[in-house]
């Protein structure tokens, strides 16, 4: 199964967020944090830190590239684990196991809207998943992982894929984002994964 949004709008409980500044420490041009979304980065479980390290940075720098020119919004990033994503997964998609990533967008009307353009959201992505399917591909799993924070992205930005055009629209895009982040094509990974990712 492919990552999927769960298309649901939610409400951000309270979250605080961070300016795009710290885009600077990771190595980000001004020009594309000017541009870019308030990006904060949650490890909501400590395992990440052992199995990528510098994870928090690496997300940050990923999300703030996919984002590039899209305008500002918020967007929040939390790194948690099977067990939390199954549950928000049974919750908004009336399916009960994990998946690797989930993708909330925030209302319309949430505060920090621009004309037109995305408003931000919430992505969860979970590590036993992440871990499993990056080892199934043979990927490191700093790429899978930056794959799909570009994949949750993405999504904000009003792509999808539940149709054969705009799902390879979508792969086209998260190939050239992650190419620009030194990050090979995911897509070329896909035969490694039974079935296509989970």
């Amino acid at each position: 199964m492919e990552p999927r949004s769960s298309q649901t709008r939610v409400e951000p409980d309270g979250v605080p967020r961070k300016t795009p500044a710290a885009g600077l420490a990771a190595g980000l041009p001004p020009s594309v944090l000017r541009d870019g979304p308030e990006c904060e980065v949650i490890i909501a479980d400590a395992r990440w830190h052992g199995v990528v390290p510098g994870v928090a940075a690496l997300v940050r720098r990923t999300a703030l590239a996919a984002w590039a020119g899209t305008g500002p919004a918020a967007v929040t990033i939390a790194l948690d684990n099977d067990r939390t994503i199954r549950r928000l997964n049974a919750r908004h998609r009336d399916r009960n196991k994990p998946t690797n990533v989930l993708t909330f967008e925030y209302p319309g009307d949430y505060p920090g809207e621009h004309a037109g353009g995305p408003t931000g959201g919430d992505i969860m992505i979970a590590l036993e998943t992440v871990r499993r399917e990056a080892q199934a591909a043979g990927r490191p799993i700093r790429h899978h992982l930056a794959h799909l924070v570009v994949h949750g992205i993405l999504h904000l930005r009003g792509h999808d894929h539940h149709q054969a055009g705009e799902a390879r629209r979508m792969e086209m895009a998260e190939a050239r984002i992650l190419g620009r982040l030194s990050v090979p094509n995911p897509w070329k990974y896909r035969a490694g994964i039974a079935g296509g990712e989970q």
